[in-house]
């Protein structure tokens, strides 16, 4: 399988568990073989893993790009069953990923971690409005 990517001056990427980093020009690339391949635009960092979906994407990109997917198992599932005890709703996205992730398809079930990453987001932004919803009732309530 051969994969073409080309990266802009200073993009980064993983290719297996090695980050290439590219000079001041536009470089093209073509990849053959089979390794995990990660473009900058998709790597979670630790210092960006500040939300519980985003720290569950960065467990599955260990997965992805280790020799020993297993070894991040404990703490992939530990934030799993976090994550569905704070929100129940998330189940789907969750599952998605757990079946991904046992079939070994683990760019896919990266992939399915972002549309979580996405949910939740959507979660706390309507959590935002209810709360300002609920101040602003509460000085109507006070003005009255």
């Amino acid at each position: 399988m051969t994969l073409k990517v080309e990266l802009k001056p200073g993009e980064r990427m993983i290719l297996g568990e090695c980050v290439v980093t590219n000079s001041s020009q536009r470089t093209r690339l073509t990849i053959e073989g089979t390794m995990p391949i990660l473009r900058e635009k998709d790597i979670m960092t630790a210092d960006l893993a500040d939300t519980p979906a985003k720290r569950l994407y960065l467990a599955v990109q260990l997965m992805y790009t280790s020799r020993d997917p297993q070894a991040h198992h404990e703490i992939y599932f530990a934030l799993m069953r976090d994550i569905i005890q704070a929100a129940p709703t998330t189940w789907s996205y969750i599952a998605n990923i757990n079946n991904h992730i046992l079939m070994g398809e683990l760019y896919k079930a990266l992939k399915h971690a972002r549309k979580l990453i996405a949910y939740e987001q959507e979660i706390l932004v309507n959590a935002q409005r209810g709360a300002g919803l609920r101040k602003s009732s509460e000085a109507s309530r006070d003005v009255a």
